[in-house]
């Protein structure tokens, strides 16, 4: 929280979520080192303001189901002096944080998220999911009444796409198996006509690539069904898609058309490019989406999610890793 008004809308978010999920909260608010005959005023800021979340937690606990969350949330705030980025991080390792949930700047001329310098470093660097918020969240999203959930998982069929799943379990076993719709989408890209093909031969072409699209989306309707089916034994409803074109213009499309309360995928699963640390997918995707975004670093791949792969995971047993 750096006390500006971006924070604030996007704390919002956070109360509600947390309240509605049993998380407990630390909130970071970094005094820059020409800022420290400040030092007073960001420390009754970031005390002030975690003083009201618990207000808030205290009061979502007593008018709750108590089936949802049996505990309290922990709220907790941490003034630190230095570099916002690099403080962050360090507060990462000194606390145990399983995630991070950051604010963007919202709309801009050219893209509906500007990433400022210090969400990108931590995005770059984090060992933790960050899940990102952009400023101008819709209305309905920040003050959700609904019980359930719709989280939204892009696959392209990797391991490391599939990284992802040991943190929506977290998710799911925290709000609630019965309480989670878990979409699951693949995108199958048509196969472009090579440059120089010759005119005589499109019709073989196309005919050709008419096959190789059906069998693709057969193939990807098979691996969708085969995960849905575990999540399904374990007790969370879930929907599978295939769409065809572009995946991050697909995965754009669908997640404007459909009212979703977090999409969640990994930042190494679609692109081999160094330079671009989430992949080439995952970084347009994140330049166009609306929704909010855990992006997940698939560090390895947890022995809690090959299980699910095997199809042991009987309903309720779902890991909280993540």
């Amino acid at each position: 929280m750096d006390g500006s008004e971006i924070a604030e809308v996007v704390l919002a978010y956070v109360k509600e979520l947390a309240g509605r999920l049993g998380l407990d909260l630390l909130l970071l608010h970094v005094c820059r080192p020409e800022e420290y005959e400040m030092h007073p005023m960001h420390r009754m800021y970031i005390e002030h303001a975690a003083h009201l979340i618990r207000q808030h937690f205290a009061s979502v606990h007593n008018n709750a189901d108590r089936s949802a969350t049996d505990k309290q949330n922990d709220v907790r705030g941490i003034l630190t002096i230095g570099h916002p980025a690099e403080e962050i991080l360090r507060c990462i390792d000194d606390n145990d944080v399983d995630f991070i949930i950051m604010a963007t700047h919202g709309h801009s001329a050219r893209k509906r998220w500007s990433i400022g310098s210090v969400t990108d470093k931590v995005l770059r660097t984090s060992k933790v999911p960050v899940w990102l918020v952009r400023a101008g969240i819709p209305y309905e999203l920040v003050h959700d009444r609904y019980p359930r959930i719709t989280v939204l998982v892009p696959l392209d069929g990797s391991e490391l796409a599939e990284a992802v799943f040991p943190h929506v379990e977290a998710l799911a076993v925290q709000r609630g198996l019965e309480r989670v719709d878990l979409v699951l989408l693949r995108v199958c890209e048509p196969t472009i006509i090579p440059s120089g093909y010759r005119a005589d031969l499109s019709e073989d072409w196309a005919s050709y690539t008419e096959q190789r699209l059906n069998q693709d989306r057969q193939e990807a309707e098979k691996y969708l069904d085969t995960l849905a089916k575990n999540y399904q034994d374990a007790g969370i409803r879930v929907k599978t898609v295939v769409k065809t074109g572009q995946p991050a213009a697909e995965i754009i499309s669908f997640a404007d058309a459909h009212p979703l309360n977090l999409v969640v995928m990994a930042t190494h699963g679609w692109s081999g490019h160094v330079w671009r640390p989430w992949g080439s997918v995952t970084e347009m995707v994140l330049e166009g989406i609306s929704s909010p975004l855990l992006l997940v670093r698939p560090s390895q791949i947890g022995s809690d999610y090959q299980e699910i792969k095997k199809g042991d995971v009987k309903k309720g047993e779902l890991s909280r890793s993540g």
